[in-house]
């Protein structure tokens, strides 16, 4: 019988042994292993075809390099097939956050610290390589705080950390999954953790009458209404002057002052359903119109050391606060009001609640927060308080005693017959 002759993709060829020295012969088999995501583009936008690659390896008998040739035709008419690939965790971490385009800074900033610790850990190890069980153990660590730091070590993660960590890496691997490099996300498979109920605090009627007392001898007393009005901390940093009005008795929620790596910045809000404009009540305008009068005395006294005074709420030279010096304003203010030093965020929330108490419709009010999901607002800012509580027991009790009183003075029904 004829020898058969050997396919392209396998060369005989003589190479020396290292460890005796003499030459020997050994079949070299060489695949072509097309990357589908090195598709690039030239200077005019079109496409031209992938880079080639080979994968090498060498074998001691034909049939040895015949088995792996087929191997490799089985590999490749695969649909779940990806050609092994070089990039590395923090390779594909860095793409993933420079294409992100549309991201806004501040979520360009949480991405990038929920991807530190895979970076720290596992930067250096092939996306291919990586396994569920690299990541349980990145949790873990995490969890206990055991995982090393350039300084010191790191303070046990929270739940809902951890769990927004592995939703960032699991869209990293799914991007890598549809360029072509990976055959699945590790991430996904791996058991989010429980969060923690946070159970939040709202003011009630008599604690805001407080609050808007001291607020009126207060420089920055008009920050301290806004929160009750609803407004998030970064929307009462971002209101400007040109955003309220006076006349129509509006004030419109069209910029957010946040703090983006340590330093406050200004952009748009939060959402689309953010940006909202709102009437003025009585108690909103006396107060905007006081601080209004505040810093055109202080503008006048500063002289050419003003700054310019466009938002809302600043400090004596005209500049804009940082979000976190609201907060520590904040803080100081409740000693000084003598009420419960709750965050300035439960403001919004009292705000939600006490509106919910009164009646207002749940719709209005998510409009009037700058949500877009009712169910949302009912569940995470609409908040029973302890009076309310007693006010819905009363309720019951008199339903239940009308429907008692009734039975007794029922006539009684004369005996069954049967």
């Amino acid at each position: 019988m004829a020898r058969q002759q050997l396919p392209p993709q396998i060369k005989k060829i003589s190479v020396r042994d290292k460890r005796t020295g003499a030459t020997v012969i050994r079949y070299e088999v060489r695949v072509d292993t097309p990357n589908p995501a090195a598709t690039y583009a030239s200077s005019d936008g079109t496409l031209t075809p992938p880079r080639r690659s080979q994968s090498r390896r060498r074998f001691a008998t034909e049939r040895e390099a015949r088995a792996a040739l087929n191997r490799a035709f089985d590999d490749r008419n695969d649909p779940m097939y990806v050609a092994p690939s070089t990039v590395t965790v923090d390779e594909a971490c860095s793409a993933y956050l420079s294409g992100r385009h549309n991201l806004k800074p501040t979520t360009l900033v949480s991405y990038t610290q929920a991807l530190k610790p895979i970076r720290l850990v596992h930067g250096d190890t092939p996306i291919q390589k990586l396994t569920k069980q690299h990541l349980d153990t990145l949790v873990r660590d995490l969890l206990s705080g055991s995982m090393p730091k350039s300084a010191g070590r790191r303070k046990p993660w929270k739940a809902i950390s951890v769990n927004h960590m592995l939703n960032v890496v699991s869209m990293v691997l799914t991007q890598e999954v549809k360029q072509g490099r990976l055959v699945r996300d590790v991430a996904a498979l791996v058991d989010r953790l429980p969060r923690e109920h946070h159970k939040s605090e709202t003011y009630t009627q008599d604690e805001v009458v407080l609050i808007l007392k001291a607020a009126s001898s207060s420089r920055v007393g008009h920050a301290w209404v806004l929160a009750l009005y609803g407004l998030r901390r970064g929307e009462i940093c971002g209101l400007r002057w040109r955003d309220v009005d006076l006349e129509l008795g509006t004030i419109t929620i069209a910029n957010n002052r946040v703090s983006v790596n340590g330093r406050a910045s200004d952009g748009a809000p939060k959402s689309r359903s953010s940006r909202r404009t709102l009437p003025l009540t009585d108690a909103l305008r006396r107060s905007l119109l006081s601080a209004r009068e505040t810093q055109a005395g202080e503008s006048t006294a500063a002289g050419r050391d003003y700054q310019e005074g466009s938002h809302v709420v600043c400090d004596e030279l005209g500049r804009a606060y940082h979000p976190d010096s609201i907060s520590g304003l904040w803080e100081r203010f409740t000693l000084r009001a003598k009420v419960r030093p709750l965050r300035l965020h439960d403001c919004r929330h009292s705000c939600g609640t006490l509106m919910h108490l009164q009646g207002v419709p749940i719709a209005v009010i998510a409009a009037w927060l700058g949500h877009s999901d009712n169910a949302f607002t009912m569940r995470t800012y609409v908040h029973a308080q302890g009076d309310a509580m007693l006010d819905g027991a009363d309720v019951l009790q008199t339903m239940m005693t009308a429907g008692t009183a009734a039975d007794s003075n029922r006539d009684p029904q004369p005996p069954s017959q049967e």
